[in-house]
C-alpha cells in the first residue's frame, strides 16, 4: 500500500510498461488516470490508501454514494466510476454494523475506480481503510475543508481530457476526410494518422498481408521485429486482437477493422516504440478505419472498369483472339505488362467447390476477389510488369522466368509466389492449388500454355490433394488420364483391374496395393522390392503369390502389368 499524500502528481508518461491485469485496468473507456486523481488529492492535502498498479486505473466520471449503491443493487457495472461520500452519507451508513466492509466490498464488486471520504475520522476510517487493503479498492482520504475544491478540479479534470479527445477526434475526420476528397491513396491516409499517433501505422488486407503504410524508419523497424508478424511479413490478423487492449506487452500496437456495410476490407493497426497505445488513440483509428473503407471502396470501383477492359485481353490472348504476336505485345506494354519475354503461365484455383458452397453469391464474389487482390500484390512487389487477372473461377498469371531455366527452377521461382499469396495460413486465407505451364517465349503459344497449366492444376488436385503446386511435365501418364470424361469409366476399370484390391474392406488391401506398386515401378526386381520394402525375401515371395491369385499372372503377362500399373494410377486421382 502507498500513501501520496507528499507527492507530486506524476505525468501518463511515467506509466509503468507493465501492469497486473487487475479489475479496471482494461483500456475500455476514456478517462484521467487515478493517478492524476492521487497527485490532486495530495494538493488537497489529501491520503490515498492504494496498491501502486491500481493508481492506473482509468476515471472518466464521478457518482455520488448513495447512487453508486443503488447502481451495484441493481446489478449496474461501476467501472472507470470515482464514488465520491460526503459526510451525511458516511453518517448514513455507519448507523449499521459492519457498514464499512459491506460498502467497500459491494463497491470493489461492481468495478469502482476507488472511493472518497471526506469527513470521516477514527474506527470508522480505520475500518474503511482496511477492508480498502484487503478488496484492493483505491481509498482516497480528502479533509472536510478541502473536499469541494478537490471535486472541482477532479471534475474539470475529466472534462478537460474529454474535451481534448472531442477536439482531437473531430480535427483526425476532417484531414482524413480531405484526403480521400483529394483523390489521395491510403499511404497518404496512413501519414495522416501517423501525425496523430507519432508511430507507424499500416494497413493490411484481410488476412495479413501490408498494402499500405506510413512513420519514420525507426517505428517501421520496430514494427516489423513484432512477433505479430510472420516470416513473410504478413500480419497474423487470427491471433492479433482488435480494440483496445490492457497494459502489457501487447499495448505497444492496437488494430481495428476496416469495415464497409458487412464487406470485410482489411486492418488499420498501428505501433508505437515509446508509449502504449489509449483507448482514445483506438477511436481516432476507428474513425481512420471508416475513412479507409472509403477510399478502397472507391479505388475498387475503378479498379473494376480498368480490371475490366484489362481482363478482357487477357482472356482473348489465351484464347488466341489478341491478334498477331506483335500486336498482342504492344498492346500489353500499353497496359504495363511485358509479355515479349521468356515465361510461364500460372494458374490459381481456390480448392472450395463454389458450386456447392453454403456462402451466399455476394460473399463468394467477394472471397475471389480478394484471392485475386492477394496474387495482384504478391506478383507487383516482385514483377510489377507480369500480367494478372482474377477470372470467376481462376486467377492466371503469367510469370517472367530465365530463357534457360529448369523445371525445378522454374518450380522455385512459382513456389516463391505461392508461398506469399499463401502464407502461415489463417486470416481469412482459402486453400488453393496451382499449375504451372512449360516456358514459351512468344504471346503466340499463349493458348497451349493455358492448356497445359488448366490441366496441371487440375490433374494436381486429383494426384496430391489440396494445396497442390503441379508442373504439367510432371503429370506424365496422368495428364492422359485426365482426359477421359466420365469418371465412372474410370472407376468401373479400375475395380475390374484391381477387383477387391481397389477397396479398402481389409486392412491388408493398402499394403498389397503398396506392394504391387512397387514391384511394376521395379520391373519385378524381387530383391530391390524387397530391400525397398524392408520385406524378407521369402515374405516378398509369399505376397507375390497371393497378388497373383487374386489378380492374376501378372509376373509372366506383360499385358496385364500394363492393365495394373495404370489401374493403380487411377487409384491415386481423387476427384474421378
Amino acid at each position: 500500500m502507498v500513501k501520496v499524500a507528499n507527492d507530486l502528481a506524476p505525468s501518463h508518461s511515467e506509466l509503468p510498461v507493465e501492469a497486473p491485469d487487475v479489475a479496471g485496468t482494461q483500456p475500455d473507456a476514456s478517462g484521467i488516470s487515478l493517478r492524476l486523481i492521487a497527485g490532486l488529492a495530495a494538493t488537497a492535502h489529501g491520503l490515498v490508501h492504494a496498491d501502486a498498479p491500481r493508481l492506473d486505473t482509468s476515471v472518466d466520471s464521478t457518482t455520488p454514494l448513495r447512487s453508486a449503491l443503488r447502481a451495484a443493487a441493481a446489478g449496474e457495472s461501476l467501472r472507470h466510476r470515482l464514488v465520491l461520500a460526503d459526510a451525511a452519507a458516511l453518517v448514513e451508513q455507519s448507523g449499521v454494523p459492519g457498514w464499512g466492509a459491506e460498502v467497500v466490498t459491494t463497491l470493489e464488486r461492481a468495478g469502482a475506480s476507488g472511493l472518497v471520504v471526506s469527513g470521516l475520522t477514527g474506527p470508522a476510517l480505520d475500518e474503511l481503510v482496511e477492508v480498502g487493503r484487503s478488496t484492493a479498492l483505491p481509498v482516497i482520504d480528502i479533509p472536510l475543508d478541502h473536499i469541494a475544491t478537490f471535486t472541482t478540479e477532479v471534475l474539470s479534470a475529466i472534462l478537460e481530457h474529454q474535451t481534448a479527445v472531442l477536439r482531437r477526434l473531430e480535427d483526425a475526420d476532417r484531414a482524413l476526410v480531405q484526403i480521400v476528397l483529394a483523390g489521395g491513396s491510403l499511404d497518404d491516409l496512413c501519414e495522416q494518422v501517423v501525425g496523430f499517433l507519432d508511430g507507424a501505422v499500416m494497413v493490411t488486407t484481410t488476412d495479413g498481408r501490408v498494402i499500405a503504410q506510413a512513420g519514420s524508419e525507426r517505428e517501421l523497424e520496430h514494427a516489423a521485429r513484432l512477433g505479430c508478424f510472420d516470416r513473410t511479413g504478413r500480419l497474423l490478423t487470427e491471433t492479433e486482437p482488435m480494440g483496445p487492449r490492457p497494459e502489457g506487452p501487447a499495448a505497444d500496437r492496437a488494430a481495428v477493422r476496416i469495415v464497409a456495410g458487412h464487406l470485410d476490407h482489411g486492418v488499420l493497426i498501428a505501433f508505437c516504440s515509446h508509449r502504449h497505445l489509449t483507448v482514445d488513440d483506438v477511436r481516432l483509428l476507428e474513425r481512420a478505419a471508416t475513412v479507409a473503407a472509403l477510399a478502397i471502396t472507391k479505388d475498387q470501383a475503378v479498379s473494376a472498369v480498368e480490371s475490366k477492359y484489362r481482363a478482357e485481353f487477357l482472356r482473348d490472348a489465351l484464347a488466341g483472339r489478341a491478334g498477331s504476336p506483335v500486336d498482342a505485345v504492344a498492346h500489353a506494354t500499353s497496359l504495363g505488362w511485358d509479355i515479349a519475354r521468356p515465361m510461364v503461365v500460372v494458374v490459381a484455383e481456390t480448392d472450395e467447390d463454389d458450386d456447392r458452397s453454403t456462402r451466399d453469391a455476394d460473399e463468394v464474389r467477394f472471397l475471389q476477389q480478394r484471392f485475386a487482390r492477394a496474387w495482384t500484390h504478391a506478383v507487383a512487389v516482385r514483377d510489377p510488369r507480369s500480367p494478372v487477372m482474377g477470372f470467376s473461377r481462376e486467377v492466371v498469371a503469367l510469370i517472367g522466368v530465365p530463357a534457360d531455366a529448369d523445371t525445378d527452377q522454374v518450380m522455385r521461382i512459382v513456389g516463391d509466389y505461392v508461398r506469399v499469396v499463401r502464407g502461415d495460413g489463417g486470416g481469412g486465407r482459402r486453400s488453393f492449388s496451382a499449375g504451372v505451364s512449360r516456358t514459351i517465349t512468344s504471346a503466340a503459344d499463349l493458348p497451349a500454355a493455358y492448356d497445359q497449366a488448366l490441366s496441371a492444376v487440375t490433374v494436381g488436385r486429383q494426384m496430391h490433394g489440396d494445396g497442390a503446386l503441379t508442373h504439367v511435365d510432371g503429370l506424365g501418364i496422368y495428364r492422359l488420364l485426365a482426359l477421359i470424361p466420365d469418371g465412372a469409366d474410370l472407376r468401373r476399370f479400375v475395380h475390374e483391374s484391381l477387383r477387391e484390391l481397389a477397396t479398402d474392406e481389409s486392412p491388408e488391401y493398402a499394403g498389397l496395393r503398396q506392394t504391387l506398386s512397387i514391384l511394376l515401378d521395379t520391373n519385378l526386381n524381387v530383391a530391390e522390392t524387397a530391400r525397398l520394402l524392408f520385406f524378407h525375401y521369402n515374405t516378398l515371395r509369399y505376397r507375390i503369390g497371393k497378388l497373383e491369385k487374386m489378380l492374376g499372372p501378372f509376373t509372366t503377362d506383360p499385358d496385364l502389368r500394363l492393365t495394373l500399373a495404370l489401374a493403380l494410377k487411377i487409384h491415386q486421382m481423387r476427384g474421378i
